[in-house]
């Protein structure tokens, strides 16, 4: 049997996740990034992107925006902005902020608008491969 460690997935809404699991991954600037117990303390940052935890030896898949990683000796915890199960995502309005961004990104814009725009377009295009396009058949 695998060992355990504490997740918690905190927004500024919910807490969205608290519970021992065997395993998650996040997406960092760098690529993704595997925790199993015992892993040595660190912070890193969280890209949007899905965050995957593995429980009784399934994986389970929620879609995240930007945020940070700190695995602790008592555990892990992830702090983002938002975080959804794939059956939370409303399909269509994922598609149309994916349309809004990038038509954002079309338009002449400051440096700040323009990376808010691409993050915008990052969390709809995530939020789409999680499983919301296929919402979009209903």
């Amino acid at each position: 049997m695998s060992k355990l460690f504490n997740l918690k997935i905190m927004t500024p809404e919910r807490e969205f996740f608290n519970g021992d699991v065997e395993a998650v991954t996040a997406n960092a600037p760098d690529g993704s990034v595997m925790i199993l117990a015992d892993h040595a303390p660190f912070i890193m940052p969280v890209d949007i992107g899905n965050i995957k935890i593995k429980k009784d030896g399934d994986w389970d898949t929620s879609v995240n925006s930007e945020g940070f990683l700190e695995v602790r000796h008592d555990g892990v915890i992830i702090f983002v902005q938002a975080c959804e199960h794939p059956d939370e995502i409303d399909a269509r309005r994922a598609e149309e902020a994916r349309l809004r961004a990038q038509e954002h990104l079309r338009q002449k814009q400051s440096m700040t608008e323009y990376k808010q725009s691409k993050i915008a377009l990052a969390r709809a295009m995530a939020r789409l491969q999680a499983g919301g396009s296929s919402s979009l058949n209903h």
